[in-house]
């Protein structure tokens, strides 16, 4: 199933979605390239941002694009592959049975599916700014992706006996 239809998926199934993408086999090319495609959404979702920034304080866009893509493309992988083997630490710990890959997709996978919302978040940010609006929809955006990671995480490492 395609990207697209499998983030929709999402929205109504989350586990569902996940233990279908893990049925494939531990695969870290799917894995990074869903996590690359997570990052460069956050990447494209801060432009609207960034150009307002620009624009409201009078610096090169140039400048903060840059440093944004060194942020989002290079060093915010390492730090989910972190996250994901903590994650994967505290759900052995809580009894959990499953590979450390079973983290790492459902991480990767909850940031990649809640990435149009991460678009919105990008442009409220860019054409309103700071305010409650921005808020909200960081809110939302925040609350649907750990639906998504809390889901996932419980279907890829529930027992089978459970």
């Amino acid at each position: 199933m395609p990207f697209s239809q499998d983030i929709a998926a999402t929205y109504r199934r989350p586990g569902k979605v996940v233990r279908r993408l893990a049925a494939a086999g531990p695969r870290e090319d799917r894995a990074l390239a869903i996590l690359m495609g997570a990052c460069i959404m956050l990447f494209v979702a801060r432009w609207p941002a960034l150009a307002r920034q620009a624009h409201l304080e009078g610096v090169e866009l140039n400048m903060l694009l840059s440093g944004t893509l060194m942020a989002t493309i290079f060093l915010a992988p390492l730090m989910f592959y972190v996250l994901a083997l903590v994650a994967h630490l505290v759900a052995r710990v809580v009894g959990g049975i499953g590979p450390s890959y079973n983290a790492r997709l459902a991480l990767f996978w909850s940031l990649l599916a809640a990435s149009p919302l991460v678009l919105l978040n990008g442009l409220v940010a860019g054409y309103i700014g700071a305010g409650i609006q921005l808020t909200v929809v960081g809110l939302i955006w925040f609350c649907v992706f750990m639906w998504f990671w809390i889901a996932s995480m419980l279907a890829l490492y529930r027992r089978a006996d459970a």
